[in-house]
């Protein structure tokens, strides 16, 4: 099999000590719009992507290190690449496997189902794919009672997925996220 590649790259998510300065920055200079924001973590957008830019309020997630002037955790928490099917997201994580590459985080957002991913030097990578049908489905997704009682996500077993897909589940029925609970650690550099 062919090595299986991104459909496109979607967001980068970036960590800050200056949350509401942050968004009115990006909403613009991108004239972006905010489409889900709570204390700790907004997503925006300026296309019908559910979201292009997210910001991580460190203040609300690790107020142990926002003191201002001390940038060690601010900048870039990740970037997203997502994937045409979720039998693609399965097989190339298959494929990555095979070589000893191992995701550290299997999440379901919701919106996405997500693998994250660190290369040698730590950067930190979402490899997803959508889990809903269109950007308006997503935002209603990300408005919904769902959302504002688990925006992290809940684990998952990628191994498990991939052989029920393997075997002949329809992709579609891992889609929907059934669960919203357990909320997941936050896994990942942040969480260090």
């Amino acid at each position: 099999m062919s090595r299986i590649r991104p459909a496109r790259f979607v967001h980068v998510v970036y960590r800050t000590r200056r949350f509401a300065e942050m968004i009115r920055w990006y909403e613009t200079v991108f004239d972006a719009h905010v489409r889900y924001q709570n204390p700790v973590i907004a997503f925006l957008s300026y296309d019908d992507e559910h979201h292009r830019i997210a910001l991580i309020d460190l203040a609300g997630v690790r107020p142990d290190a926002s003191e201002p002037g001390s940038g060690a955790l601010s900048g870039v928490d990740h970037v997203a690449y997502t994937y045409a099917t979720i039998y693609d997201l399965f097989e190339n994580y298959a494929q990555l496997q095979e070589q000893g590459i191992l995701p550290y985080w299997c999440v379901h957002h919701g919106v996405t189902m997500s693998m994250y991913y660190a290369d040698p030097d730590g950067n930190q990578m979402e490899l997803q794919v959508d889990a809903c049908a269109d950007a308006e489905a997503a935002d209603a997704y990300m408005r919904g009672p769902h959302f504002e009682t688990n925006p992290i996500g809940v684990e998952f077993d990628p191994d498990e997925i991939l052989a029920k897909l393997r075997a002949g589940a329809p992709g579609a029925v891992f889609l929907t996220r059934t669960i919203d609970l357990p909320v997941s650690p936050i896994r990942g550099s942040i969480a260090a």
